[in-house]
């Protein structure tokens, strides 16, 4: 398979985009971007995107369809996992499992109303965004309330210490590094053994494994910047988890396909045997647990909620599923794209930070990068015919 320059444009834009990005911002802040701590935090601070990003996309996939609601859900659950452990004094992991049936359940109730009497999700959802934003802040009785206890905020915001491993540097860092990085390469040439066995057409060696190498090498340098600072957070294992479960459900199951089926031709899945009803309902069930996650993970972070946390969170979610190359019109989008996405917005918000450019600046400019990528889906589609 010979390389072609404009297909390898086409496929990896955002990731050229990324790239060119964080170099710009690697400049204009004289290289402070690439601070240790900086580079830990590029990640944490994103942690609530990729989460709910990651239910965003199925809810996208079914034809470009959003939840609206899910920064209201933050709210809540956060609000209700403050409250029951810091005035209630609720033992704090059954405060852990008390939220996410709450966040289950807000996404049983708006996926009942979608899934099976077809209220667009737009007016569903944005019902679900006041809704939900009240009950928050009446749970909160229009007041911050912090979080002492810390173990709730082990189970989200400590960092990974192996005794006599991590004693005096965060060694476990670098041998995770070095271990997926093998991974990674190694899992490439197992992956092209298969196709060659089985005589599928595949890419270039070097086009596969320049990729691979690319990739081992992002990963050393960034689990070096972690051992430089405090290593590995439990955040970031947390949503490291969700991204890779949601890839597999989504690249490899046959159940995942049926959300990019439904944003494809949703009569013709009908026609093929396909409950849509119940993979709407599914996607909205979906988003409400992970909304609930990202609930506890945003609360966990700040150490405090009030009425006013989860604001715009959904719209961060949203770009990154538009911005990491899911279609407007649904049936296409991987979460690879979605982590590339919320990547790209990390770096702007976190460069503009450092740079003293204020909060207005950011959101012209996330907005420009919204438009863009959304432009840039229709004209492809367009296209394509």
């Amino acid at each position: 398979m010979k390389f072609n320059v404009k297909d390898f444009l086409r496929k990896y834009t955002m990731v050229i985009a990324l790239v060119i990005v964080f170099i710009l911002f690697c400049g204009l802040t004289n290289g402070r971007l690439l601070y240790a701590q900086n580079m830990s935090n590029l990640m944490l601070q994103n942690g609530y995107v990729l989460v709910l990003a990651c239910g965003m996309l199925l809810c996208i996939l079914t034809g470009g369809n959003i939840d609206l609601s899910v920064g209201a859900v933050i709210c809540l659950v956060g609000g209700l996992a403050a409250v029951l452990i810091s005035n209630k004094g609720m033992n704090p992991y059954l405060t852990i499992i008390i939220c996410l049936v709450v966040g289950l359940l807000v996404g049983i109730w708006q996926g009942y109303w979608i899934g099976y009497k077809r209220i667009p999700p737009f007016i569903t959802t944005l019902a679900g965004m006041f809704i939900f934003r009240g009950f928050g802040r009446l749970i909160l009785d229009n007041k911050t309330v912090s979080i002492q206890s810390q173990d709730f905020l082990k189970v989200f915001t400590s960092y990974i210490n192996i005794p006599g491993l991590d004693d005096t540097a965060n060694y476990s860092a670098l041998i995770v590094g070095v271990v997926v990085a093998v991974y990674v390469i190694f899992n490439v040439i197992r992956s092209r053994a298969n196709k060659a066995k089985k005589g599928y057409r595949q890419n270039t060696a070097f086009s596969d494994y320049s990729k691979a190498v690319i990739i081992a090498v992002v990963i050393l340098w960034y689990c070096y910047k972690l051992f430089q600072y405090k290593g590995i957070s439990v955040m970031f294992i947390w949503v490291v988890a969700i991204c890779l479960i949601y890839s597999f459900i989504t690249s490899k199951t046959a159940f995942g396909r049926y959300f990019y089926a439904i944003g494809g031709n949703e009569k013709a899945t009908q026609l093929s045997g396909i409950d849509t009803n119940k993979v709407y309902f599914i996607a909205y069930v979906n988003m409400g647990l992970l909304a609930g996650l990202a609930g506890l993970l945003c609360a966990a972070r700040v150490g405090s909620v009030n009425g006013s946390t989860g604001t715009s969170f959904e719209m961060d979610a949203i770009g990154s599923c538009f911005i990491g190359g899911a279609s407007a019109y649904g049936g296409s989008g991987t979460v690879g794209g979605v982590v590339i996405g919320a990547l790209l917005l990390g770096v702007i918000n976190m460069g503009m930070s450092i740079m003293g450019i204020g909060d207005s600046w950011q959101y012209v400019v996330k907005g420009a990068v919204l438009l863009i990528a959304v432009v840039f889906d229709v004209l492809s589609n367009r296209k394509n015919g």
